[in-house]
Formats: structure tokens, C-alpha cells, sequence
């Protein structure tokens, strides 16, 4: 749904698919989108991390999957993503991931898009990456940074979605998010002002301690800190 949740789950896709192309694209990039696009369908296989910048317009071949990680806002743009797949007489898969309460969205695309849907049941077992991402986070600044930045950017876009009444802010379980992004800590915003988690349970190191990977821009983040001491 954003930039920043393309930037983190793009970095966190590379450090845990080996062997396979991994790309990332949205809107912020501008000069950049077209070389990366170019190079993509080039590509014999790979995935591609996006933002609805990719939903219309563009033509990949034999696009077999198109995983939609949060609901489009605008209801139109979800056909326009299904599309991305299955194009001109070819077979495809698109999938939507829901939570338990915004199972009502199935029913709202089937009337307001005559776009049915149908089940996919969950996988019987599942690897459990988030100590990893956690590991990720702990090693890198740049990869926490990016994890925080995706947090607060996704909770902001479930604030603004046109179905309000199926997206509610109020039912939304923050702990659970946030494990699900690997936090390391919750971030302070305006939307979690005043609210407690004793479902999450943040780290015991420091985090201004991580330091970046990228010499270069730890070498500035300690410069930074040295003026602020």
C-alpha cells in the first residue's frame, strides 16, 4: 500500500529468497522506475515488490502470481492488479490477504466489481521467519529504520481506505502488526498515543545502538550524534 512497506518487505524478501531475482519499484523512484521495470521483464523469472505504481498501464508476459499483500484502497485498482496476470489468453493467480474482520470486503468487490472470489485455505505448515527479520534488524540500522518507516506508513494508508467501515482503525490488533513486521519496538505516532501492548514484547537492547551497516552512513549517524551530545 506504500512506498516504505515496498522498501522494507523488498530488503526482507532478498535476505530471505536466495536464487531468485528479487525487485522492488513504487512511486518515490520517478527517474529509476523505467530501468527497473525494463529490467524486469527481462527477467526469465523473479518477483517484483509494488505499489499500485505497477496496478495498470504496464505489460508483463506470464506473470503466473500477483500476491496482493494489503487490499487496494480504491476497489477499481483490484481488477486493475488481478490483471497484471493472465494476460491475453493466458492462465494466472491473483491472491488478496484479509483479516477475520475484513472478510466482508469478498462480498463488497462481488457487487461492486462482479469480481468473485473464492478461499484459499491457509498453508498446513509455515516456516516462522520474524526471527530472522528480527536478526536483520538487530545487524543493520538500515533494515530497523526501514521496518519502523513500513509500520507507521501502513497504519497511516489503513487510516485513509475508502471502505472505512470494513478497514476500521478501532479493530485493528497493533501488537500483532507489529510482530508481524518484526519490530523491534513500537514506534511513537500519533495513533498509538496513550495505548498499551502487553501482547509485544519489545527488545532489551538499546536501539541507538544499531548501527548501519553501510559504513558511510554510520560514520554520518555518529557525526549527527556527536553535534547533538
Amino acid at each position: 500500500s506504500t512506498c516504505a512497506c515496498v522498501e522494507y518487505y523488498g530488503k526482507a524478501l532478498e535476505s530471505l529468497i536466495k536464487h531468485v531475482k528479487i525487485m522492488s519499484i513504487h512511486g518515490k523512484m520517478k527517474h529509476k522506475r523505467n530501468k527497473i521495470f525494463t529490467a524486469f521483464r527481462k527477467l526469465p523469472g523473479g518477483i517484483l515488490a509494488c505499489t499500485d505504481v505497477m496496478a495498470r498501464g504496464i505489460d508483463i508476459p506470464e506473470v503466473h502470481w500477483v500476491l496482493q499483500y494489503d487490499p487496494p484502497s480504491s476497489a477499481s485498482a483490484f481488477v486493475h492488479r488481478c490483471g497484471r496476470t493472465a494476460r491475453i489468453g493466458n492462465v494466472g493467480s491473483a491472491l488478496v490477504f484479509l483479516l477475520p474482520m475484513e472478510e466482508s470486503y469478498v462480498n463488497f468487490l462481488a457487487i461492486n466489481q462482479k469480481c468473485p472470489m473464492q478461499e484459499m485455505k491457509p498453508q498446513a505448515s509455515v516456516l516462522d521467519l520474524l526471527p530472522k527479520l528480527k536478526s536483520l534488524a538487530l545487524a543493520d540500522r538500515a533494515v530497523f529504520e526501514k521496518g519502523m518507516k513500513a509500520f507507521v506508513s501502513y497504519v497511516q494508508a489503513y487510516a485513509k481506505h475508502e471502505c472505512h467501515l470494513i478497514f476500521r482503525m478501532k479493530d485493528l490488533d497493533f501488537a500483532s502488526l507489529a510482530r508481524g513486521f518484526a519490530l523491534l519496538k513500537m514506534p511513537k505516532m500519533p495513533e498509538l498515543r496513550g495505548k498499551c501492548f502487553p501482547d509485544f514484547t519489545p527488545v532489551t537492547v538499546n536501539t541507538d545502538c544499531i548501527s548501519f551497516k553501510d559504513k558511510n552512513r554510520e560514520k554520518q549517524r555518529q557525526k549527527q550524534l556527536e553535534q547533538q551530545r
